[in-house]
């Protein structure tokens, strides 16, 4: 009797020694909510402990390291687990190291700190990444004007850019919107906030917003923008000093001949478009596809590239997913025509049917951006007043799952880029 006692004692106590990691799968069958999944990575990384990423293995899988708040919060968020030994972690590693695997381990090191650059009166449900950050438990903060200005993004790592517009012409929404009571606040609300910071037009004080952003971004920050933030940001860069916009927007004319004044050079994604002149026309310039796509819903979707894990880890990270097929979905900013995309510019995924870029990736100085098309990835054509995104629906969606890449990304420790 006493002899069971001592085994079942020894298998208790090498359970415990050997049982040193927690595994999260990411493949289809295997993770029941990925979304949460990332922000278990993030607790575990804002707690100080150890994880890997492992990059093409089981969806994208985390290790990490063992602890019971860890095992505690998967199980109140849902997210599938398993308590691997370190043999059977030591075993993955072994197998994702071999040089016929396009697989790799990647450390992650630090949670990033995150501000999202929105209005403060923005309700969530206005952008999807400001909805993921909030199911998934990460926290964030919001800031604007003010805080860019006065040079608070150095207080983050991570940046992403609201449905903003960078241009000063108040979203174009003007041709259908100019009469609803909430243009007309937005547009006064904009004009004081561009007065109180010492700017006589709001397309001047957007203008200096954006320099300072790419300003973060050159001295080593993370950007990620999606929908008209892609677009209006490099054009507000590329129009430095140059009035592009209507009397409607800022009192007077717009400069004659104001495309041949455009410097391309000054942009970090997209080079030789034309400015739509029209002020009525939703559309800031040829670089959106939107008007330009033939593409049925039911057919529209997006391939994401494969890469070479062990070479190219950064593009590899941001395309980690259960499926390299995305469903589609639009936006003011739907998607890139190629013909305006730098060949600096890594397209990380495109719709093959014409060719355009849905998700595309660069650097700028020491800093890198990421800039995504669309508005929602799980409402195709969102309106003005739709109703919100119910994630809880949705906690599996690989559209998703691609602005989560992004967050977790300035996490890892990176290694030098070879192609």
């Amino acid at each position: 009797m006493k002899q069971i006692i001592y085994i079942l004692v020894f298998f208790l106590f090498s359970n415990t020694i050997w049982a040193s990691f927690i595994y999260l799968p990411m493949s289809n069958e295997n993770q029941k909510n990925h979304l949460k999944a990332y922000g278990i990575v993030y607790y575990a990384l804002q707690n100080e402990l150890k994880a890997k990423w492992l990059l093409n293995y089981d969806g994208g899988a985390f290790l990490i390291e063992n602890n019971e708040s860890i095992e505690k919060e998967c199980k109140i968020r849902g997210v599938s687990y398993q308590i691997i030994s370190d043999a059977k972690s030591a075993l993955i590693l072994e197998e994702i190291s071999s040089p016929s695997k396009n697989q790799e381990a990647v450390t992650l090191e630090k949670a990033p700190k995150i501000a999202v650059y929105s209005p403060k009166d923005k309700m969530p449900w206005d952008d999807a990444v400001t909805m993921v950050l909030t199911y998934a438990e990460i926290p964030f903060d919001v800031v604007y004007d003010e805080e860019v200005l006065n040079d608070k993004l150095l207080l983050y790592e991570w940046l992403h850019l609201h449905h903003e517009d960078f241009t000063g012409q108040y979203g174009r929404f003007y041709g259908a919107f100019r009469t609803a009571p909430w243009y007309i606040q937005q547009k006064k609300d904009a004009e004081a906030l561009a007065k109180k910071l010492g700017f006589g037009k709001v397309s001047e004080e957007k203008g200096a917003v954006a320099k300072k952003i790419r300003d973060y971004v050159v001295g080593g920050g993370f950007m990620f923008a999606m929908c008209s933030a892609t677009d209006s940001f490099d054009i507000a860069l590329a129009a430095d000093g140059v009035d592009i916009c209507e009397a409607m927007f800022d009192g007077d004319a717009s400069e004659p001949n104001y495309q041949s004044k455009i410097d391309f050079n000054k942009t970090f994604a997209f080079k030789n478009f034309e400015l739509i002149r029209n002020p009525t026309t939703y559309e800031f310039s040829t670089i959106d596809m939107t008007r330009k796509r033939r593409i049925n819903k039911e057919v529209d979707y997006f391939t994401l590239k494969e890469f070479s894990a062990k070479w190219d880890q950064v593009p590899t990270m941001l395309t980690q997913n259960h499926t390299m097929l995305v469903k589609g979905f639009m936006g003011q900013t739907t998607s890139f025509d190629p013909n305006t995309i730098k060949s600096t510019i890594v397209v990380l995924g495109e719709n093959k049917t014409n060719k355009e870029g849905r998700y595309i990736h660069g650097t700028k100085g020491k800093g890198m951006f990421t800039f995504y098309g669309g508005h929602d990835p799980e409402d195709y054509q969102h309106r003005v007043g739709d109703p919100k995104t119910e994630l809880d629906l949705h906690p599996t969606s690989p559209g998703y799952r691609l602005i989560l890449n992004n967050v977790l990304f300035p996490a890892a420790k990176k290694k030098k880029q070879k192609t």
